[in-house]
């Protein structure tokens, strides 16, 4: 295909996102706001909105638009998967040769966990590892994944690393999960004299976290093949330990395993801060991220929240525990927003 059919198709796209975001979605909250008042008590449960909303055909339509939007997104005729193989050899072209390279450590004999080869997340065929274009294809699909944010995007990893940092700057600190580095590059651009580990599972992602990272001439960085939860670090070796969108894509057991990680490594008064999708303030947000977790692949989204967190901190020896709703830019209502968002949430703890 040619570049102007594909960025027409993907921009109609967007905008069509930007429809069920902004349209749609107030549409449905309104309807649902109506049909509670009319049998006069609002839903308690996931279930009571299931059974005044599930069967409406306001509800299915913004549930078809938000599942083929996606796939259109992905693998339709202008999809970027197809795009981007087209000019596979093309953009490989476009990585430096990072033979020798400090900034990234790869693992030829690496083994992925099993969760993570069997579901296509995000209706992204092959997922974020499979194939060579893969970190193409997700940094392209990142940039409409918060539709409304649009420009902004980078200001919600920058307000993450101002909360991550807000008690010190860190002589060494860990991002898990760094995929292709948007998470960690305001950390390394930011803090020129903080040495910045970042880890993730997918190569194709790396390659590219650290070809960007070569682009801006950082030297305080190196991006490395590793799972979150079983990293080679020495214990008590990072005064802060971050993640951004990593938690909800691991099942439970997983997940636990991560903050065991995070204890060992941490120093004592170390911090760990991830940013993720917990906190659902009613029934209705339940509903709609409920729904979000099936129509987009995500299985484990749906364990996080049901998942007491908190308690499993607790159990772990960490203090000063903190779950709190995440404003991810300027003028977003955490509490009661007129537009679909995620449920973004800061999950972070002191090891004593």
């Amino acid at each position: 295909m040619d570049d102007r059919s594909f960025v027409a198709a993907q921009d109609v796209i967007l905008d069509m996102k930007k429809h069920w975001t902004t349209r749609l979605y107030p549409a449905l909250k309104a309807e649902y706001a109506e049909r509670a008042a009319a049998v006069g008590e609002s839903p308690q449960t996931r279930q009571q909105v299931t059974e005044l909303l599930g069967s409406t055909t306001s509800y299915r339509y913004f549930a078809w638009m938000e599942r083929h939007l996606q796939r259109m997104k992905y693998s339709g005729r202008y999809g970027l998967v197809p795009y981007h193989h087209e000019r596979a050899a093309d953009l490989r072209n476009t990585l430096p040769d990072m033979s020798g390279e400090s900034r990234l450590e790869l693992d030829p004999d690496f083994k992925n966990p099993v969760y993570y080869e069997t579901v296509d997340v995000h209706q992204h065929p092959g997922g974020v590892w499979s194939e060579p274009t893969a970190g193409f294809v997700y940094e392209r699909g990142a940039r409409s994944t918060t539709p409304m944010l649009g420009a902004r995007h980078r200001d919600l990893h920058g307000r993450l690393t101002d909360r991550a940092i807000r008690d010190g700057i860190p002589d060494r600190m860990l991002d898990m999960g760094c995929g292709f580095g948007k998470s960690t590059r305001p950390f390394y651009e930011e803090l020129r004299d903080t040495q910045v580990e970042a880890v993730d599972l997918a190569a194709p992602c790396l390659e590219l976290a650290a070809a960007d990272a070569a682009a801006t001439q950082a030297e305080n960085v190196r991006f490395r093949q590793m799972n979150a939860y079983e990293t080679d670090y020495d214990p008590e070796s990072f005064d802060v330990v971050t993640s951004t969108m990593l938690l909800h894509e691991m099942p439970p057991e997983e997940i636990g395993r991560t903050f065991d990680e995070c204890a060992r490594v941490l120093k004592p008064g170390g911090r760990m801060v991830h940013l993720d999708f917990y906190i659902l303030p009613d029934a209705f947000a339940e509903f709609i991220h409920y729904g979000h977790s099936q129509r987009n692949n995500e299985p484990f989204m749906v364990p996080l929240v049901e998942m007491d967190v908190k308690a499993e901190l607790e159990t772990r020896g960490f203090t000063n525990i903190s779950i709190e709703p995440f404003q991810e830019a300027d003028g977003v209502d955490v509490e009661n927003s007129p537009f679909w968002r995620f449920p973004w949430t800061i999950i972070a703890a002191d090891r004593p």
